[in-house]
């Protein structure tokens, strides 16, 4: 497997992302950055600094739909798109499916006990979608399947930080082209989605997080090529730290319930100093780790009126 990367500027505080080129039976390129400007001319950039043009591109493979790796798949236009068919109802936007995720989030924001106000500012936000791409994907991904075009190319279905994350493993050199799975620098944060079924039973995002990574951990992986930052080449390592780190704020959790509290209120006391700015962050975090705690029947989750409470057992 011949991989090119490409690093691409982002709007985002995770700053810059990576899309790969891969050469194999097909030309193929793994995530497209965000729908800016800036975007598009670094993607242009790497493209042609590897010989090629937008139109010499066969295949756009995502791994998940997250706009800033699912941006630009508008920019190929002779390309087929591949990826989890979740990622297709936001490159579709379909009235009926964003009605939905607004009235999904509203009520699990509800559910945490979130000021209305509050609540209002995240759907205003979660409305966005202006960094997506408008094209449909041609090809679903499933677990398991091997990639068109990339003989012992191997998706595996990785959700938690994102409930369409796909990795890609080649049978023959070990490598990973590993999406936001695992990061160098930073830990990917289990964001609360839409579950994959369109129901309103919310996904344990950390709990599919933590067995996405040990899964991971059980792959022969001589190099794991991240969304962002450096490629990885001591994954086993890089994921027991990331569970010790979080075993340690799930924790940190279960000490804040001395007595029953909402998520908000957790969240409140777990990052005092950043949850104003950052609430919808700190709430899928949060959430995360009360998720946890529940799974290890150390804490019990109880609904009183809209809300739910979360205690110790």
């Amino acid at each position: 497997m011949e991989i090119t990367k490409i690093v691409i500027p982002t709007p985002y505080d995770v700053g810059d992302v990576n899309a790969f080129l891969v050469k194999g039976d097909a030309l193929s390129i793994v995530d497209a950055g965000p729908k800016t400007q800036e975007a598009y001319e670094a993607l242009e950039y790497g493209i042609k600094n590897a010989g090629y043009r937008f139109d010499d591109i066969e295949q756009v493979i995502l791994t998940h739909h997250h706009p800033d790796h699912a941006g630009w798949v508008d920019a190929f236009p002779r390309a087929e798109i591949l990826g989890h068919e979740y990622i297709d109802h936001w490159m579709k936007k379909n009235e009926e499916f964003l009605r939905y995720r607004e009235a999904f989030y509203e009520m699990y924001l509800r559910k945490q006990a979130v000021p209305e106000e509050n609540i209002q500012e995240i759907l205003s936000i979660r409305r966005n979608l202006e960094l997506y791409g408008n094209t449909p994907l041609t090809k679903y991904i499933q677990d398991g399947d091997e990639v068109p075009g990339h003989p012992g190319l191997i998706a595996y279905y990785t959700p938690g930080h994102a409930q369409s994350h796909l990795i890609f493993h080649d049978q023959k050199t070990k490598e990973v082209i590993g999406g936001d799975l695992l990061l160098e620098k930073i830990a990917s944060n289990p964001l609360i989605e839409p579950p994959v079924d369109l129901s309103f039973d919310r996904p344990r995002s950390l709990v599919q997080y933590q067995a996405s990574l040990r899964f991971l951990a059980t792959l022969d992986v001589a190099k794991l090529y991240a969304g962002h930052g450096n490629e990885i080449v001591d994954v086993k390592g890089l994921v027991k730290e990331r569970l010790q780190k979080d075993a340690h704020r799930t924790n940190q959790v279960y000490e804040i319930l001395s007595e029953p509290k909402t998520v908000y209120e957790v969240t409140k006391a777990l990052y005092p100093a950043v949850y104003e700015s950052q609430l919808g962050l700190t709430l899928s975090k949060t959430q995360g780790y009360l998720d946890v705690l529940v799974k290890e029947e150390r804490v019990r989750c109880e609904q009183m009126g809209d809300q739910e409470f979360y205690s110790r057992i």
